[in-house]
């Protein structure tokens, strides 16, 4: 927390000088990460993430007050289908099923307190301060209630395999200015971008917000094969045919022997 600290005291030396201005008046969060960059290779198990920064109230001269900390970390945004199971004729099978044009690939959410301790619902809404109020966009018309249905059935098999998270309690503040939280990765998440928003809440409000980003790559052969799938996809295309056809041409020739 040492450069935290560090940030902090920058920080609060400039807004020493400009705490005459109303503009400065409202709380200031400081976020940080402790990687911004994660590389994903071959047997990659996953990363614990460190999200910390300070929350800062000018008028107070550093001195923050009572604040709540939320931190919502997502990762990219990508169109899914959920089908239903039903049993028909004794057998299981694909049933109904729902399209969402962009749920999140990962989301988690930390917290200093319950988030309903902290705000109402239509403020968790508005800022997605749980998986209950992920803004799913569904495709296409259906029914609310099976919309719903849908939605909830998401969010568990998300739940199940790691990717949506809630940690109430999960955020630990210090000094009434300091915080700090850690969100897992799990070993199947997407790479691309993701973003870290955190709120500063008081009285059930959100005083202060900052966001910070994080990025998640394939490296190594891996990271090496999908480069040039997007760089030359034309080449790559064909030379994953040229292969396929190769590999075939010598599997018929070896067992045309035998």
């Amino acid at each position: 927390m040492s450069v935290v600290r560090r940030g902090l005291a920058l920080l609060l030396a400039c807004t020493g000088l400009a705490a005459p201005a109303a503009a400065q008046r409202e709380p200031i969060l400081v976020p940080e990460v402790s990687q911004s960059r994660i590389e994903v290779r071959q047997g990659f198990t996953g990363a614990r993430l460190l999200l910390y920064g300070a929350v800062i109230d000018p008028e107070a001269q550093g001195r923050a007050g009572d604040y709540d900390i939320v931190v919502v970390l997502k990762g990219p945004t990508e169109p899914v289908r959920i089908r239903e199971k039903a049993r028909i004729a004794g057998i299981w099978m694909n049933a109904e099923a729902s399209d969402f044009r962009s749920a999140p690939s990962f989301f988690a959410v930390a917290s200093s307190r319950p988030v309903g301790a902290i705000v109402d619902p239509r403020t968790a809404a508005i800022y997605e301060l749980g998986t209950e109020f992920i803004q799913l966009s569904p495709s296409g018309e259906i029914d609310p209630e099976e919309q719903a249905r849908f939605a909830r059935g998401l969010v568990e098999l998300r739940e199940r395999q790691g990717l949506y998270q809630e940690n109430p309690g999960g955020v630990r503040i210090s000094e009434k200015v300091l915080y700090q939280a850690r969100i897992d990765l799990p070993s199947n998440v997407t790479t691309g971008r993701y973003t870290a928003e955190t709120f500063a809440v008081a009285r059930g409000r959100v005083v202060a917000s900052a966001t910070a980003r994080i990025e998640v790559v394939k490296a190594g052969l891996e990271g090496q094969v999908v480069t040039a799938a997007q760089r030359f996809s034309f080449l790559y295309g064909l030379g994953a045919i040229l292969l396929s056809l190769g590999m075939g041409w010598i599997a018929g020739r070896l067992f045309a022997r035998t």
